[in-house]
């Protein structure tokens, strides 16, 4: 199972925000692109970029930061945060990042079309609160149920899933474990990456005894730099 790190990226530092919510900020680290290279020292080999700024303001606002994190690597990222139409997908694909999450992009743009061209670099990344799925940033609570719509990405080739239960994110409070066992339950065959909740190392281990259900990694952000979870350690062994 991966370990992949986080790195969220507001007015060009490195934040965590609790639960989405902009007001409830931290800054962490003002070198994003430092921070990057930290995680690539310890281990990590993928970094989870979310452009919060593109999140809110509906299109890439940190390109050439997130760019410039890219080439300053030996180790892919995958990056997300107001990724919304081909053309901003096209951008990030051309700059070298082949993993590009797209959240609002899957309920309102076209995401067959999607597939069809950028299949292979799209990750569908989605985000719920009480199973319902959120978009614009988390501002918006939608009733789109998040499994029928996992369900209806598989099914036109959208296969890689990460799936953020809001509730849990920021609070450190452990993962949403019996979502993740739901998900890989009715949707078997997804490439699922847990986020939101990770505290400790105990966490990692309990979703760790789900990859032989498909369960490819989890994202750990706020644990990490508040230094509950040993990163070196974290990934020395995943």
């Amino acid at each position: 199972m991966l370990v992949i790190p986080a790195i969220d990226i507001k007015n060009g530092k490195c934040v965590r925000l609790i639960q989405g919510d902009p007001e409830k900020e931290t800054v962490y680290s003002d070198d994003p692109v430092e921070q990057a290279l930290e995680f690539q020292r310890l281990g990590a080999r993928l970094i989870h970029v979310v452009d919060l700024d593109g999140a809110f303001e509906g299109r890439p606002v940190s390109f050439d930061l997130v760019k410039t994190i890219q080439k300053s690597l030996s180790i892919p990222i995958e990056i997300g945060g107001g990724i919304r139409d081909l053309d901003a997908i096209r951008a990030y694909i051309d700059a070298g990042i082949k993993r590009v999450i797209l959240g609002t992009a899957v309920l309102e743009g076209d995401p067959k079309t999607i597939a069809e061209r950028y299949g292979s670099n799209i990750v569908a990344g989605v985000d719920a609160r009480n199973s319902k799925v959120a978009t614009h940033g988390w501002k918006n609570l939608t009733g789109v149920d998040a499994v029928g719509l996992i369900k209806e990405l598989k099914k036109i080739g959208i296969t890689e899933i990460i799936y953020t239960d809001i509730s849990t994110d920021g609070m450190l409070g452990g993962p949403n474990i019996r979502a993740m066992e739901n998900i890989l339950d009715e949707a078997p065959g997804v490439s699922l990456v847990a986020s939101g909740g990770v505290s400790s190392l105990e966490d990692i281990e309990r979703l760790a005894a789900l990859t032989g259900r498909g369960l490819k990694g989890c994202i750990v952000g706020k644990a990490i730099y508040d230094g509950r979870v040993n990163a070196a350690e974290a990934l020395s062994i995943y």
